[in-house]
């Protein structure tokens, strides 16, 4: 895949135990696109380790495949059950190993803050973050499951994060701003 000198692809993931979800977004200036989407099944295994070792091998052959620059993946939310925690910490350590392997730099986001950066409420739903997905990147969520559009919210949360004006520029006011970009200044 080539890239313009301006566009960096960034790598998207939330890893889970059953499924991995996952999304890969081009970064063209302000514009994220839509690149692949999808969620690696590991309901097949009976052996957590084997799962482990298919979410690394899978992960692996995302990143040959698309070349991304950066890698977003999801923290482990803090639950109740200990058991759980670990398993997804190790299903994210599976996924970090992999990026790492490739030598991608990578980018942890909590849970709240991957669903606040998308609909702007940290306590919204799954469904509530794919509708927006599919209204910013303009895709069709049919038969696409909810793991892999949180993978693709990480990924645009790591966009937004990293694309914010308050990142990329050294303005001291909205004066300087319009000063310095009058083509983006709207005049009524």
């Amino acid at each position: 895949m080539r890239k313009k000198p301006n566009e960096r692809i960034i790598l998207g993931i939330d890893p889970g135990t059953n499924i991995t979800g996952y999304g890969v977004i081009k970064a063209n200036g302000v514009n994220p696109e839509l690149i692949a989407i999808g969620s690696i099944d590991l309901a097949k295994f009976d052996d957590h380790y084997l799962k482990l070792k298919h979410i690394f091998d899978r992960i692996i052959g995302i990143i040959d495949e698309f070349h991304p620059d950066e890698l977003a993946v999801e923290a482990p939310f803090y639950g109740k059950n200990v058991q759980s925690m670990l398993k997804l910490g190790r299903a994210q350590g599976a996924a970090i190993a992999a990026a790492l392997s490739r030598s991608l730099p990578i980018y942890e986001y909590a849970p709240r803050k991957i669903k606040m950066s998308i609909t702007g409420r940290g306590s919204a739903s799954k469904e509530q973050v794919a509708s927006m997905l599919v209204h910013i990147l303009r895709f069709n969520r049919k038969e696409i499951k909810l793991d892999a559009t949180d993978g693709l919210a990480a990924a645009l949360c790591h966009f937004f994060q990293t694309n914010s004006p308050a990142v990329n520029s050294s303005f001291k006011s909205w004066k300087e701003f319009m000063n310095k970009n009058p083509k983006r200044v709207k005049k009524q």
